[in-house]
């Protein structure tokens, strides 16, 4: 709506005297009609910047936004701000702007390598802290519930061992059947050339039996039921049943964590030994349709190569994943924030956590085991 003389436009009128800037404000000032804009003096920077609105009429929050964008400025440059020609009101707002300013957005956000690096070194040594914290307590409860096997929830880790057991067999076949056909694919690419096709049997059954089978079960595991516990165990921290426990007496970890764990340190190794055997499977498929190896000497060549000692290198690493899930999982679980999206971030957390521990366990094995000669 055009400016009439009944409702004057909001005015600012600069006047520079010994280095002072003053700022006359005059007119109605409406946070829904156009303001003067702040054009920053560009021939020289004065010393002090000074605010008055003795000619105002009305007054609104489009008259503090003006003020905050000359002080801003003010800052910025180095210049003095004087504000106490206005208001009170208005002086008063302006002074609790500045203020969420200084604290939600700092006017210097950046940071050096060193506290980056500083930063980041925290981090990692309160997550480490934190780790050590859950496993000592779960290696405590595990001993107590040892000594007092009475105590253990018995039917929630079968109903558990079902969970992530039996409900995982689909997604577990699938899984390890083409893996071991994309070995088998890649294997026989490579040995035809040198016309040793038969060890195609080879391949497929030492990298299933001693690192395939465990170690995408394991992932499988950390994606479909690592993530199912943190879920779990986070909506139930949110809902302050966690809390009710402890209210009752019952320590948390022994009652929703450790019986997980061990399900999934049983189940483990069952999926590993039927991962193999899926493996081998649809490496023979592939044997048997691309390099015409009938099964049975795929089998034999299979049995020259493979032995209890590479049978038994996978149960113990697949023993070891399952631990390393369930106790990813429940950590994060039990550590999520108290909100839907906290949920969600324990969800991702734990199964990142999950594959990270994974792999570095298994780069461990795979040194222990060659220095053992296994």
């Amino acid at each position: 709506m055009p400016a009439t003389p009944a409702t004057p436009a909001p005015c600012a009128v600069l006047h520079e005297e010994d280095g002072v800037l003053t700022i006359a404000l005059g007119g109605r000032w409406r946070i829904t009609s156009p303001r003067p804009a702040w054009d920053p003096p560009t021939e020289r920077t004065p010393r002090m910047i000074r605010l008055r609105m003795d000619e105002v009429e009305a007054w609104d929050s489009a008259i503090v936004l003006y003020a905050f964008t000359v002080s801003r400025w003010a800052r910025s440059a180095g210049v003095g701000f004087d504000a106490s020609a206005l208001n009170p009101a208005v002086r008063d707002l302006l002074q609790k702007m500045e203020g969420a300013r200084e604290t939600i957005v700092p006017l210097d956000r950046s940071k050096n390598f060193f506290t980056v690096v500083g930063l980041i070194a925290s981090d990692l040594w309160t997550e480490k802290k934190e780790i050590s914290h859950f496993v000592g307590e779960c290696v405590i409860s595990a001993g107590y519930l040892a000594r007092n096997p009475r105590k253990f929830r018995w039917r929630d880790c079968l109903s558990e061992m079902q969970a992530c057991g039996a409900m995982a067999l689909p997604i577990v076949s699938l899984i390890a059947f083409l893996v071991g056909l994309t070995l088998a694919y890649i294997g026989a690419v490579v040995l035809r050339q040198f016309g040793a096709d038969i060890w195609v049997a080879d391949l497929v059954g030492l990298t299933m039996v001693r690192e395939m089978g465990a170690v995408m079960t394991a992932i499988v595991l950390a994606g479909r039921t690592g993530a199912a516990y943190a879920a779990t165990l986070g909506n139930m921290r949110a809902n302050e049943e966690i809390d009710a426990l402890e209210t009752l007496g019952i320590r948390p970890v022994d009652f929703l964590v450790i019986p997980r764990i061990v399900a999934l340190g049983v189940m483990m190794p069952l999926l590993a030994l039927y991962a193999n055997a899926l493996g081998i499977i649809g490496g023979m498929a592939v044997a048997a349709g691309v390099l015409d190896i009938p099964p049975t000497a795929y089998w034999i060549e299979m049995l020259t190569i493979v032995d209890l000692s590479d049978v038994s290198t996978g149960l113990i690493k697949a023993f070891t994943f399952g631990i390393i899930v369930g106790i990813s999982g429940c950590m994060r679980g039990m550590q999520a924030h108290r909100s839907a999206a906290g949920v969600g971030l324990a969800a991702t957390s734990a199964v990142v956590t999950a594959i990270l521990f994974i792999i570095v366990s298994d780069a461990l094995y795979a040194v222990i085991f060659n220095i053992l000669g296994w």
